[in-house]
């Protein structure tokens, strides 16, 4: 059996585990068999682009054949910190290896990171055991049937099982992005109680301000909803009827461009003679970059010159978005609890600090997610390493590694290193922020799910080829299984599940639009609604799911096996993804599991005994 040097998720060689606050103490353990001769172990510990700092390590003892090191460590400032072990003999170091364990080496290696965030970080707990579930509007449900579009250049999609329009065809003919199902506050409204009867705790609506194409991201007036959604009295009711069920309601804060298209800018004419387009004069001109060495003659976001980028510096600006009556201060006053900020990386974060100021002023409970697509720790933009983690900017993050990691495990990825993945995050990850974390498995930017686990990979083809493609009848009932497996561990992982409307009746479609088709409210599939709502009553039941420990107990060959701790249960969660059925040890007690299914254990931290929840 290896040696082990060390091991960053195991509290005998290092404690507290993962990330902790400024100012605590951070203890290291070190243990080196005694065949390895003399060593005179340094921790080297080094603060993200500063020189490096050697502690001595204090030689605690020896048990047979090896020897015990350790040091204590206090860091003071926030940030990142990352650092190996150098033995000081023969130029021999240990470095990080899988699953946090240490190897020799004598070649530079991997280190293993440190994040120190602020002693006050603090999320919201109301969501630590919810269920969220994200909406696109406009495709979700129609309240009020048949309702003028409010605009004249707006299409209305009657037949409410078609198609979206598709590019490039809908550019060539005009409809880009124009196509409305129809879907409003009252359907949203209607819909409450399937939505409470599912699980759902938190709902996250995709932008829903006025703007002039159907996805809405380029706002046109950011203190009105879009009419064709309702009114804001109609969006106060739905909040107010939603808190009644014990649902709330964040929203999408598109804060680093407007549409062309706006009250602001208004180079299409829509909003009269104003906006800093057409009037150079305009209160709303320093908002914008104008220069000629653009193409457009203005910096605009991605190229795309129907969206022009704001400054986010220009102090009118952040006053209108986080002052008093603004925006943030405007639609948390109508009901909303929070907001989602879009392209959070493309922020800066002294605006994202002031966002969260804006936020937090409606009390702690208001909850800040950011749209980051990678470990939001380590993440760099523009040149500097991002802070937004780590205690005065968001309270957490969509969370697409935690996406990535359980769609590669349920279509056959290494099961080690997709465990090695998930620690990682978790490692990481300030605790506040893993306890809020936004765990899915579709959103309006990915391909669905049920196509992402089953279906053929698109490998960068058209739309045309994407268009109404979907998983053979002969595959189909092997794809539900696959789905509701990787639901299975988006329920049980740290952080947070949300939903994305019609993954609970497997709806398919691979990107933009197809992943944004309108709900099927006629169709039949119940293989998933009823174990997700079990999932979201066990996670409300069971204490190791608000905020419990995470520990790896097993990963190899089909299986991922892992436990979380609460303060009162602790559960184990079995995965088997493969064609045979398993036994498993858990709790002292041999387990059978399905094949390709799940099975979650509770046991009381006083063990009085052991109840199997789920076995699909």
């Amino acid at each position: 059996m290896a040696h082990v040097y060390y091991n960053s998720a195991d509290p005998a060689y290092k404690q507290p585990f993962g990330a902790v606050p400024a100012g605590t103490e951070v203890v290291f353990r070190l243990t080196t068999p005694e065949e390895l001769g003399y060593v005179d172990p340094h921790l080297v510990l080094t603060k993200d682009r500063e020189d490096p700092v050697h502690y001595r390590m204090e030689f605690e003892g020896q048990t047979p054949h090896v020897n015990h090191f350790s040091v204590r460590v206090r860091p003071t400032t926030t940030g990142l910190y990352f650092y190996y072990f150098d033995l000081y003999t023969d130029f021999r170091k240990i470095f990080r290896g899988a699953n946090g364990e240490g190897e020799l080496s004598w070649v530079a290696g991997r280190q293993w990171q440190l994040t120190v965030y602020e002693p006050d970080y603090q999320t919201p707990d109301w969501i630590a055991d919810g269920t969220m579930y994200q909406i696109f509007p406009d495709r979700f449900c129609e309240g009020v049937p048949g309702k003028p579009m409010g605009f004249a250049d707006r299409i209305y999609r009657e037949k409410k099982d078609g198609e979206p329009y598709f590019w490039p065809n809908e550019q060539e003919d005009g409809y880009l992005n124009r196509d409305y199902f129809g879907g409003d506050f009252e359907g949203i409204r209607q819909k409450l109680p399937y939505l409470a009867n599912l699980g759902v705790t938190c709902i996250y609506l995709n932008p829903i301000f006025e703007a002039h194409s159907n996805h809405r991201y380029n706002t046109a007036d950011y203190l009105k909803p879009d009419p064709l959604l309702g009114t804001a009295e109609e969006f106060t009711r739905l909040c107010a009827e939603a808190k009644e069920r014990g649902i709330r309601i964040i929203l999408d804060g598109v804060f680093s461009h407007t549409g062309s298209d706006s009250l602001y800018f208004n180079r299409e004419g829509r909003y009269g003679p104003g906006g800093a387009y057409r009037d150079r004069n305009s209160p709303y001109r320093s908002w914008y970059d104008f220069d000629s060495g653009y193409n457009c003659g203005y910096r605009s976001w991605w190229g795309f010159e129907s969206l022009p980028e704001v400054q986010e510096d220009d102090p009118s600006y952040v006053n209108f978005i986080c002052g008093q009556g603004g925006v943030i201060d405007t639609w948390l006053n109508r009901g909303a609890s929070g907001f989602r900020l879009d392209v959070a990386d493309e922020l800066p974060d002294e605006f994202i600090e002031k966002i969260r100021a804006a936020v937090k002023s409606h009390g702690g409970d208001k909850l800040l997610i950011g749209e980051v697509w990678e470990d939001a720790t380590t993440k760099e933009a523009f040149g500097r390493r991002r802070t937004y983690l780590r205690g005065h900017g968001l309270d957490t993050t969509m969370n697409y590694p935690f996406r990535n990691l359980t769609i590669d495990f349920v279509r056959g990825a290494d099961a080690a290193a997709v465990a090695d993945g998930l620690m990682d995050i978790v490692e990481n990850y300030p605790k506040p922020a893993v306890d809020c974390l936004m765990n899915f498995l579709s959103t309006h930017d990915t391909e669905r799910a049920m196509t992402a686990i089953s279906g053929e990979p698109a490998n960068g083809r058209d739309r045309y080829w994407q268009s109404g493609r979907r998983i053979p009848d002969d595959q189909y009932d092997e794809a539900i299984r696959r789905l509701l497996l990787a639901y299975a561990m988006v329920f049980t992982l740290p952080g947070v599940p949300c939903i994305y409307y019609g993954d609970e009746i497997a709806m398919q479609g691979y990107r933009d639009p197809f992943n944004r088709a309108y709900f099927d409210w006629t169709s039949t599939e119940q293989r998933l609604r009823g174990p997700l709502r079990n999932l979201a009553a066990l996670r409300k039941s069971c204490d190791a799911f608000h905020g419990g420990g995470f520990e790896i107990v097993r990963a190899e060959g089909d299986l991922l096996q892992y436990r979380r701790i609460g303060r009162t249960r602790t559960a184990e969660i079995v995965l088997n993804r493969g064609p045979h059925l398993l036994a498993v040890e858990a709790f002292g007690k041999t387990a059978e599991v399905n094949p390709g299914g799940f099975t979650v254990l509770v046991e009381e931290n006083e063990p009085t005994h052991v109840g199997y929840f789920a076995i699909y």
